[in-house]
């Protein structure tokens, strides 16, 4: 998938999403209804999610100049960091007004939130649809795409909530459903917050495990030893690592570097290595204990 297509595909979805919501602000008022407004401030979200992942795309597209010698890729993980607290943001507020509408709930016009929610989950099914065609390894289309799919979520309960009201006349099934909305949000800000978390403290990428890669770069048969070993992410789905490798004496340290950055690729799919592989000297033990202190 090229990074034009999924630029198209998040244009595509910030329409269908942009345009939506400010119907379902205008019925949600009129119906009285806080789940539907939750649900348009949950969509809010999406649309900046999305934007700022548009944005972020072509920022990381951009080639690196002078100091940021590896561009702007990580852009995308500063907006990541925007989304996610904004969730928070917005999952404080909706639960502030549904405290305040649970001791006195408005009368709600359960047809209006009913139709909405149905067209909100219509919607909402081609943003996803869209959403699951693109690139998700980027955390922020993988973001964009659990906003969807949690507005998907939301908008059921919503529905739920409608059909509740119209039959038992029970309007705060409304701001019920407007809490599970704000749980849905502070879900996904979690998920969003710990990823982009990882990345800016360098952790391993989700999948890789340091030791299993040491060890099957130690089992080469030419190999002494691994040391200062390093696997983190620059950004979502550029996964990089960094070694200091030791052979025997008379090894071909070139040769054994390839052969190591071809097994990096083939097994742990790890292209942007950097190994430094030399001669393990003969008092290899007395270096260790040196290097040590």
């Amino acid at each position: 998938m090229t990074g034009d297509a999924d630029q198209g595909r998040l244009l595509v979805t910030l329409s269908l999403l942009s345009l939506f919501m400010v119907g379902e602000v205008v019925v949600g008022a009129l119906a009285h209804s806080l789940a539907l407004l939750s649900d348009a401030a949950h969509m809010l979200t999406d649309v900046g999610a999305i934007g700022l992942s548009l944005v972020a795309l072509r920022l990381a597209a951009r080639p690196p100049v002078g100091g940021l010698t590896f561009g702007l890729k990580r852009a995308e993980i500063l907006a990541a960091l925007v989304n996610g607290a904004t969730l928070f943001l917005l999952a404080g507020v909706l639960v502030y007004e549904s405290a305040r509408r649970l001791g006195a709930p408005p009368s709600v016009q359960g047809a209006a939130v009913i139709g909405t929610a149905a067209a909100g989950i219509l919607v909402n099914l081609m943003a996803t649809w869209q959403l699951a065609r693109a690139n998700r390894r980027s955390l922020n289309i993988q973001g964009s795409f659990r906003h969807a799919v949690t507005d998907l979520y939301a908008f059921i309960g919503t529905l739920v909530a409608g059909i509740v009201i119209v039959i038992t006349g029970f309007d705060r099934a409304d701001t019920i459903a407007s809490l599970v909305v704000a749980g849905l949000m502070v879900r996904a800000g979690v998920g969003l917050l710990w990823k982009a978390g990882m990345v800016l403290l360098e952790a391993a990428p989700a999948g890789v495990d340091p030791e299993q890669v040491g060890r099957a770069l130690a089992d080469h048969a030419h190999v002494v030893n691994v040391h200062d070993l390093h696997v983190w992410e620059v950004t979502s789905g550029f996964p990089s690592l960094s070694a200091h490798v030791l052979v025997h004496p008379k090894d071909d340290c070139h040769r054994i570097r390839l052969e190591l950055e071809r097994l990096l690729s083939e097994r742990f799919h790890i292209e942007h290595t950097t190994l430094q592989v030399d001669h393990a000297p003969s008092q290899f033990l007395e270096v260790q204990r040196l290097s040590a202190r």
